[in-house]
């Protein structure tokens, strides 16, 4: 019954204090509600209130020093943290000194009270997870609405040792992800591991990853430590877990479900002391269909997934990227340089196809190549312009699918304009955009065309059909 619980609100700002307070009592709910930490603690101490949502930044004390006080004398005690320094590392420290939930300013009032009512049902667990030490360093940066959640998943995440499947495009950070992962969490006093499945040769891979004995094979004149080793009591980042080989998926698969492994031409089973964090820029179920990556270990791997949006999803972190990525060079060397406004309006404009990677290397270069300290528009467009390849014709790096098709359409047409009128214009361009689709998968699959039909989600008597007609070569004896 809500009518019986109390609320206790701690946030200097009136204007807050007043629309939480009325949004709560009409759930409700008992409010009372302060402007200062101190009075806050004493309300605590005294024992009142069934759940506590304070704000950070108050003119008397930090909420989050409150945190780990108000643990020790009331364990049970649930508090949610606000907060307009809505940074990744304000969220992590809410969640490691005991915060119930974060919540980013502004915040939809639905969410708070959805937050407050799940703070209020769950059993509470009184243990308190170590308080964070280390400075305000910033892995993550950006303060969109996609940026946010992650910071509160990988906050969740820090007092808990599970699997985790990070995904999204190149440049977009994932190794960033995996890092923080580790330096926040349970074990960031071990070893932090990496290893990237797309850059090791297939026969080597399982040398690599759990180490070999002398005389395993040929050129094993010493044992081998594997990867598995070398992170005992850290995390393992296996980055471009979509490339690794089938014979390796299945050794990976038996350690995740028995907790140990042997070593190439080993017998002893080795314990497999290691938090697992894995990535890819693959879409692994696509994978799955075409018998490229086993299912089982797709779900061992992907006890958490996190999906890092691409940097045109989230434009309006650019400004803060740049500004962080321009101090970087001036860290490493380089002059100091801000950007004009227009500057930063015609980056957001970008597609970013090599997304904050490929910012960070335009930030270096504006750094580095222009003299004037407050970089212009003009500069960043003719930057922007030579990496776009703009000859007539040529591919454009920044191009999706849809605007290279439509820019070579607008060729085409413009050849025909004074010439023969053009017939069956839409037949024509579907049957010369599937045969370089059906050729890339057949490729993808080797040939087998049960793979390429699943890939592809399609009949294989469809797509049989289809080579068929298009007169593509059918690949018998692989099927």
């Amino acid at each position: 019954m809500t009518e019986s619980r109390t609320i206790l609100i701690a946030d200097d700002d009136r204007a807050i204090r007043t629309v939480l307070s009325q949004a709560l009592t009409r759930a409700g709910y008992n409010v009372r509600a302060t402007s200062s930490a101190s009075t806050l603690w004493r309300w605590v101490e005294d024992g009142e209130g069934d759940l506590v949502v304070t704000d950070v930044v108050m003119p008397d004390e930090n909420g989050l020093d409150l945190l780990p006080r108000i643990k020790r004398v009331r364990p049970d005690l649930r508090v949610v943290v606000m907060s307009a320094q809505s940074t990744f590392t304000t969220a992590v420290k809410a969640a490691q000194r005991g915060a119930f939930e974060y919540l980013p300013k502004p915040f939809d009032l639905k969410e708070l009270l959805s937050v407050v009512e799940r703070a209020l049902a769950r059993p509470a667990n009184a243990q308190a997870p170590e308080e964070e030490t280390e400075g305000e360093r910033l892995p993550l940066i950006g303060r969109s609405a996609a940026m946010q959640e992650i910071y509160r998943t990988v906050a969740r995440l820090t007092t808990a040792d599970l699997t985790v499947m990070v995904t999204g495009e190149s440049g977009t950070g994932k190794e960033l992800i995996a890092r923080a992962l580790h330096d926040y969490g349970k074990r960031r006093t071990g070893p932090f591991v990496a290893i990237n499945m797309a850059a090791i040769p297939r026969e080597l891979i399982e040398s690599e990853l759990f180490g070999h004995e002398r005389g395993a094979f040929t050129g094993a004149l010493t044992r081998g430590v594997g990867r598995f080793e070398q992170a005992a009591g850290g995390t393992l980042f296996l980055d471009e877990i979509g490339d690794m080989p089938a014979e390796a998926q299945t050794r990976l698969l038996r350690v995740l479900q028995e907790g140990e492994f042997t070593t190439v031409g080993g017998r002893a089973p080795v314990k497999a002391n290691v938090r697992i964090v894995a990535a890819t820029h693959r879409d692994l179920r696509a994978s799955i269909r075409a018998g490229l990556f086993r299912e089982d270990l797709f779900y061992r791997l992907n006890v958490v997934p996190i999906r890092l949006p691409p940097l045109r999803e989230r434009t309006e972190d650019i400004p803060l990227l740049a500004r962080h990525f321009l101090d970087r060079a001036r860290s490493s060397g380089l002059p100091q340089k801000s950007l004009s406004p227009e500057a930063l309006e015609r980056l957001k404009r970008h597609a970013w196809p090599g997304n904050a990677r490929e910012l960070e290397n335009l930030m270096r270069r504006l750094a580095a190549l222009y003299p004037q300290e407050i970089i212009g528009e003009e500069a960043v467009a003719a930057e922007l312009a030579e990496a776009e390849a703009p000859s007539d014709g040529a591919p454009r790096s920044s191009e999706t699918l849809e605007q290279a098709v439509e820019r070579h359409l607008k060729l085409f047409m413009a050849a025909h304009k004074d010439g023969m009128p053009i017939r069956d214009l839409h037949d024509r361009v579907i049957s010369e955009v599937e045969r370089p689709l059906l050729r890339l998968a057949l490729s993808a699959t080797r040939g087998n065309q049960i793979k390429a039909a699943a890939l592809l989600g399609l009949n294989r008597n469809t797509l049989r059909k289809k080579l068929r007609d298009l007169e593509l070569p059918v690949v018998r004896g692989l099927s």
